[in-house]
């Protein structure tokens, strides 16, 4: 049975697609989910007044909004993505708040040309996993970057080491055969190695590498979801019911009723609570 929720490659095109839509249809959810592991990376990354800032895989924008808030209107931040809807959606939030020192470009990050701009900072929460050739990114990232200046980011553990994961993977994988993890293939678990992260880094020129392991909970469907509800998120917008493809709907509404049983265990009154694990990186160009 894999633990891996996505196993296959994930190519430019379907975050500039079908995943940057279904992202932006559960903004609140997927952002709020991963918040109690973006909360810790700001505080890892410690952002100084009058800072420029690259936010590489900015998503709907509240990551580069919350730099910019720390950085001050000496500093700035440019966030990048891939998924044009997402691009559109951060742009709309900015200028909701009347935020003037954040901007936002479409594009891949891997190759993205800034006509000779380089930053102070460069800062990615779960947006560096999805390269196609993840050598040549993280070189190109370096370039991005000022001499001495420094880069953090998260990614996930191995999944295997992620409780909720793998819990909700063992019911899963009851009901379908799950096809084997491709190791280090563009995904959520591309860069679940410290040793493959190190080897990306000093070969993109990067040094000082310090990785920090988080452990705590994380709200599974975003703050406020019942146990049916966060069930609903993690089959549908996470793409986890597409197991369920080949094998018709009986088999999928048996396990949603196992995983809600599940998630009621971890529910509060609240939300889903339940254990994860992650990565907080740093390293200086």
């Amino acid at each position: 049975m894999s633990q891996r929720p996505d196993t296959e490659p994930l190519a430019p095109e379907e975050w500039a697609g079908a995943m940057g839509e279904r992202w932006l249809t559960h903004l609140n959810q997927f952002e709020g989910m991963i918040a109690p592991i973006g909360d810790a990376l700001l505080s890892h990354a410690d952002f100084g007044g009058g800072e420029m800032v690259i936010d590489i895989g900015c998503g709907g924008g509240g990551t580069s909004i919350d730099i910019a808030r720390r950085v001050g209107a000496g500093g700035s931040v440019l966030g990048v993505d891939v998924s044009p809807q997402l691009i559109t959606a951060a742009e709309l939030r900015a200028k909701a708040e009347g935020r003037s020192n954040v901007s936002f470009r479409c594009a891949d990050a891997a190759t993205v040309v800034l006509d000779g701009q380089r930053f102070d900072r460069l800062y990615s929460r779960f947006g560096l996993m999805f390269f196609q050739d993840a050598r040549a990114a993280f070189a190109h990232l370096h370039g991005l970057i000022r001499a001495g200046g420094r880069t953090d980011f998260s990614v996930w553990s191995p999944a295997r080491e992620c409780p909720w994961n793998v819990a909700v993977m063992g019911i899963i994988g009851r009901y379908v055969e799950l096809p084997a993890p491709i190791p280090r293939a563009p995904g959520p678990f591309a860069l679940d190695d410290k040793d493959y992260i190190r080897e990306l880094l000093e070969g993109g020129g990067f040094s000082g590498i310090r990785i920090d392991t988080w452990e705590g909970e994380q709200p599974i469907g975003g703050p406020g979801a019942t146990p049916r509800e966060a069930t609903t998120f993690v089959l549908d917008a996470m793409s986890l019911g597409r197991a369920f493809d080949a094998v018709g709907s009986e088999l999928r509404a048996t396990a949603e009723e196992e995983i809600s049983a599940l998630f009621a265990r971890y529910y509060d009154g609240s939300s889903v609570q339940m254990a994860a694990k992650a990565y907080l990186v740093s390293a200086i160009a």
